[in-house]
């Protein structure tokens, strides 16, 4: 009995000690120890993602690859596999588990190594967000007493979410949503039971045990993780012998971009930066929602890059990149090794020549795929001279290419091709005119090469497109689409530059008085002077600073009528936009809206809108239209049908300035189209093409209108157009501005439609833009054209401009501003009248 009261004192006495210890440890670390309430509001650092407006997913920044996922959305049997191989008694401890410490003790004890740390996940998740793993016993103190308080802080589900999402699996991937994406490229629910073990095993040993890296080993503690299953009766032995006979199928998976449009997450990135400071953007767990849409975005990046390739064909094959040999071929492993030296690049691979024939030659790629390119894949390679000129056409492969050269080829979506890395640059743009959302943005051909923005960067000569903004003023001043301008030279030069400045046609042709709708529709320069020698000079400049381009921007002299201006393709776009919209100015905008880490809208647009704000009592009301007094029945045709008052918004909207009439909007939009579709009587000889007649054989639509611009010596060439739903703007030209677009000669192995001659707006940006506008408003109805209120239509002479009885080719009906809609009937033939046009002084009208 003595020893036994002995023992029992001593074991009292221990266990006084042990808790005298235990004191004396917490109350020394203390002080040390962070408040585990914090792990309540915990902010993950999660990367930055950028999206389009349908949620496809457009890039991410971030260094760390995270994807956090609920408690409720883990599959239970990844739960599972996590439990039996890290604690399987997570739910029955407090925090630290007393048999797995007894455990590692034993071990210490026996072995003299720390071979089992006895960390719960609650412990983990201590020591994942607020220690380090360095093993000291003042570590694995502070470990347990933290575990302890978080314990008593979070629920169980709430511990295991956070450690599902903090942990390290490997390859950047943190947490078991980024490891499923990362490895396997699924969600979380759809990973196999095999994969899910595969995850549960990483924790421990994430560079060790990677699949991707060491297959054998993770294969082993994956079945290890099934084993523990199986003994835990989470699966059956059916399960577990399927699963380890699993092959391995992990690989790299970079993040699910489903939409690549690098030049619009460039600017998310940069404004949240901006915003945010760059640690706060890139770990912050953003998501920015673009104004992109995803189908439109591919149309639009599909017509730049096929209307680079076909410029840069046209003008003439530039040769071969190097030569892999001459006399003696190389081996196939050989030639392979040297071409992957080449990265792919725009749909382009590299390639080595390895016969030819008399009309198709023999490459083997970088892939190793031997590819037979046949003649329409080679004809176009005529030689490239310069920009002006190319050599005759090829009529045999043998002209072109030779055995032992690398090149490029590309399949260009019907057959396989020669190619080569275009030298040219290109733009385009599209907003919705009705509340300035930018649609699509292509910044260049390859934001691989040039990471410039062209769309809001480039500032270059607007030439001909600045047109329809010289005519708003003009018409504004009392021009209608009827006025008749002389279409000739003109000899009183304007001398503000220092020099005589006498502007010429391209081409240098002239036919006298001439409607102002035809002017614009074909581009007539001359006209455009005389239109702002009419409105005057200041008064242009006005309407343009109006439309949003830069008065820093705008020269002080005639020069602007012509296009002299350097202006963004954003900012084109913008203007042309108020034609579209009935008038009001927009204000473009890319994000929608950016969420948080956890889904909280943090900013949304509210973006301008082209409307007229109405408060709600307000009833939407239309008016009739009277017709001409003085005029007879029959020659008010198409009364203009009167249109409700665009109302929209709410007490909470901004709305855009209207900066022109809702009249002459139509009536510009009206003249734009005849760009597009011409005018007269073909089949009594009197018919026209607007410069942009190829866009009606392409498009197909009567509800687009647009217009061509071409500078001196070919160095930009745009088109901008739009419909009711869509406006778009494409520049074209070398980001080296000294370098000219030049001229193509026929090709006689081009097709019957090729472009050839000197490079200009209509052939050289507008193909892009047919193109991109025939995809993006496929599938819907064409929107009728409605005059508003205030517009009325009236038959006019063609010859004269005035009012017309006769119902034949020589006569039109027209749309003018009511007021100001001719007066005068046009003469008999048998009259004269020289009293037909309008020009800036009598003395200068002919000459």
């Amino acid at each position: 009995m003595k020893w036994f009261k002995r023992i029992i004192i001593a074991l009292f006495s221990l266990a006084l000690l042990g808790i005298a210890a235990i004191a004396a440890a917490y109350f020394y670390v203390l002080p040390e120890l962070p408040d585990v309430n914090t792990l309540k509001t915990v902010k993950l650092q999660t990367p930055l993602r950028v999206y389009s407006s349908d949620g496809k997913l457009i890039s991410q920044f971030g260094e760390k690859r995270r994807i956090p996922v609920a408690f409720d959305d883990v599959p239970p049997q990844l739960i599972n596999a996590v439990l039996d191989t890290e604690d399987a008694r997570f739910f029955e401890h407090h925090g630290i588990d007393p048999i797995g410490i007894t455990r590692a003790a034993f071990i210490l004890l026996t072995t003299g190594k720390k071979s089992q740390g006895a960390s719960t996940i609650t412990q983990q998740v201590a020591r994942g967000f607020f220690l380090t793993r360095e093993k000291t016993y003042i570590r694995k103190i502070k470990e347990i007493f933290l575990a302890i308080k978080i314990e008593k802080a979070l629920s169980k589900e709430e511990i295991l979410e956070l450690y599902l999402n903090r942990s390290f699996l490997g390859n950047r991937a943190y947490g078991v949503g980024a490891a499923a994406q990362v490895y396997y490229g699924k969600e979380l629910e759809q990973l196999t039971l095999p994969e899910m073990a595969m995850i549960a095993g990483l924790p421990q040993a994430p560079s060790a045990a990677n699949p991707i890296r060491n297959p054998e080993r993770a294969t082993n503690r994956r079945n290890w993780v099934l084993s523990r299953m199986l003994e835990k009766n989470n699966i059956t032995q059916a399960q577990y012998a399927a699963a380890t006979q699993a092959p391995v199928t992990a690989k790299y998976h970079g993040a699910e971009i489903n939409l690549y449009a690098p030049y619009i997450s460039e600017m998310a990135r940069d404004y949240l930066v901006d915003k945010s400071g760059e640690e706060e953007a890139y770990t912050g767990g953003y998501n920015i929602y673009t104004s992109i849409d995803s189908r439109l975005q591919i149309y639009a990046q599909e017509a730049l890059r096929d209307n680079v390739y076909a410029y840069d064909e046209r003008h003439g094959y530039r040769g071969r990149t190097k030569v892999l040999w001459t006399d003696t071929p190389l081996d196939t492993d050989s030639i392979i090794a040297r071409l992957k030296k080449t990265n792919a690049f725009q749909g382009m691979v590299p390639a080595a020549v390895l016969s030819v024939d008399e009309l198709s030659a023999q490459v083997l790629t970088s892939e190793g795929e031997e590819i037979k390119i046949e003649w329409p894949g080679l004809n176009w390679a005529r030689k490239f001279i310069t920009n002006k000129r190319q050599g005759k056409a090829p009529k045999t492969a043998t002209q072109i290419l030779t055995p032992g050269e690398q090149v490029w080829v590309r399949n260009n979506g019907e057959f396989w091709q020669l190619s080569q890395i275009p030298k040219v640059s290109s733009a385009i743009v599209s907003l919705d005119p009705h509340d300035g959302a930018i649609r699509t943005l292509v910044g260049g051909f390859s934001f691989h090469t040039s990471q410039y923005n062209r769309v809001t960067q480039a500032k270059r000569q607007l030439g001909s497109n600045i047109k329809p903004f010289i005519y708003t003023a003009a018409m504004e001043k009392g021009y209608t689409l009827a006025t008749l301008i002389n279409n000739a030279p003109i000899n009183k030069p304007d001398t503000r530059q220092g020099t005589a400045w006498r502007p010429k046609n391209s081409p240098d042709r002239y036919t006298g008085p001439t409607r102002l709708k035809m002017g614009l529709a074909q581009s007539i320069n001359v006209m455009a002077v005389r239109a702002i020698r009419y409105a005057s000079l200041d008064t242009a400049i006005e309407t343009l600073i109006r439309f949003g381009f830069d008065p820093a921007d705008l020269p002080k002299n005639e020069s602007v009528a012509l296009g002299s201006p350097s202006v963004t393709p954003l900012q084109v776009v913008t203007a042309f936009s108020v034609f579209a919209n009935g008038g009001y100015k927009v204000e473009p905008y890319f994000i929608e809206r950016i969420e948080d880490a956890y889904g909280d809208v943090i900013e949304k647009s509210n973006p301008t809108l082209a409307c007229t704000p109405t408060p709600a009592a307000i009833i939407e009301e239309t008016s009739e239209v009277d017709p001409f007094a003085s005029m007879a029945d029959e020659l008010q045709a198409e009364p203009a049908t009167p249109q409700p008052i665009s109302l929209c918004g709410n007490s909470d909207s901004r709305y855009a300035p209207q900066i022109i009439s809702e009249q002459t909007a139509f009536l510009i939009t009206d003249a734009l189209k005849s760009v597009i579709w011409g005018g007269g009587n073909w089949s009594k000889g009197t018919g026209w093409n607007g410069t942009a007649w190829r866009a009606s054989r392409v498009v197909k639509r009567h509800d687009i209108a647009g217009k061509t611009g071409t500078t001196n010596e070919s160095r930009d060439t745009w088109f901008s157009g739009f419909n009711p739903s869509l406006a778009t703007t494409v520049w074209v030209g070398f980001d080296d501005h000294s370098q000219e677009l030049g001229r193509t000669s026929w090709n006689a192995n081009g097709a019957k439609d090729q472009i050839s001659a000197a490079e200009a707006g209509a052939k050289t940006a507008g193909p892009a833009w047919n193109e991109f506008m025939k995809n993006a408003l496929a599938g819907q109805p064409e929107v009728p054209s409605s005059p508003p209120d205030g517009i009325v239509s009236v038959r006019i002479d063609l010859a004269t401009g005035k009012l017309s009885r006769k119902t034949d080719h020589t006569s039109k009906f027209e749309y003018f501003i009511s007021g100001t809609e001719p007066t005068e009937f046009a003469p008999q033939a048998e009259e004269e009248s020289n009293d037909i046009f309008i020009d800036e002084s009598p003395e200068d009208l002919f000459q």
